[in-house]
């Protein structure tokens, strides 16, 4: 009697731990963040076409938290690491460009996860690359019809076919960006 007394008392004593296991544990299996999702940061350093390249670790970190339903995936404070992956000088017509590639990401207790991301811009991710002014204008006659089949022309001023030199572009410190995802991301460990 006694042995059968002790075993049910070891069953219920080992069916109590598991259960208590199991109550602290959230049943967190991991989350896909699909390709093309937008993740707003801020950068922590400036950089530049003039003086970064891509030996520079740039760092931006995620002002708020991002939800997927009701589960934070990732948590304010996240700092996401990136270098220049393709610069372009200043040159007559064009300023600078960059792309900048993300490549991991780091929670506030230290684990990384690798990303594939740029910081999104709608020229293609290129960050700058637009067209200069004009160096010189040019007066062109444009003419409106008016009544009775009268052409009425007005000088005007049309750009010419030289244009300024190109400048460096610059991402401030504290800027606000977005990262866009091109692979899809998963999230394996969560703080909370």
């Amino acid at each position: 009697m006694k042995k059968l007394l002790v075993l049910i008392f070891s069953i219920f004593l080992v069916t109590c731990t598991v259960n208590a296991d199991d109550t602290l544990t959230r049943d967190y299996d991991g989350v896909e963040v699909p390709a093309g999702s937008f993740i707003p940061v801020l950068a922590l350093q400036d950089f530049s076409t003039a003086y970064s390249d891509s030996t520079n670790e740039l760092k931006f970190v995620c002002y708020n938290d991002v939800y997927e339903f009701e589960t934070v995936i990732i948590p304010k404070g996240t700092v996401f690491y990136g270098y220049i992956e393709k610069k372009n000088e200043p040159v007559i017509g064009t300023h600078a460009s960059m792309m900048v590639r993300i490549t991991k990401l780091v929670f506030q207790d230290g684990f990384t996860i690798p990303v594939v991301g740029y910081i999104h811009t709608p020229n293609g991710n290129i960050i700058g690359g637009e067209m200069t002014m004009p160096a010189v204008w040019d007066k062109q006659p444009h003419y409106h019809k008016r009544i009775a089949r009268h052409f009425v022309g007005v000088q005007q001023y049309v750009p010419g076919s030289h244009r300024k030199m190109g400048e460096h572009v610059t991402v401030a410190s504290g800027a606000n960006l977005l990262i866009v995802l091109m692979q899809p991301l998963y999230i394996t460990h969560t703080l909370y």
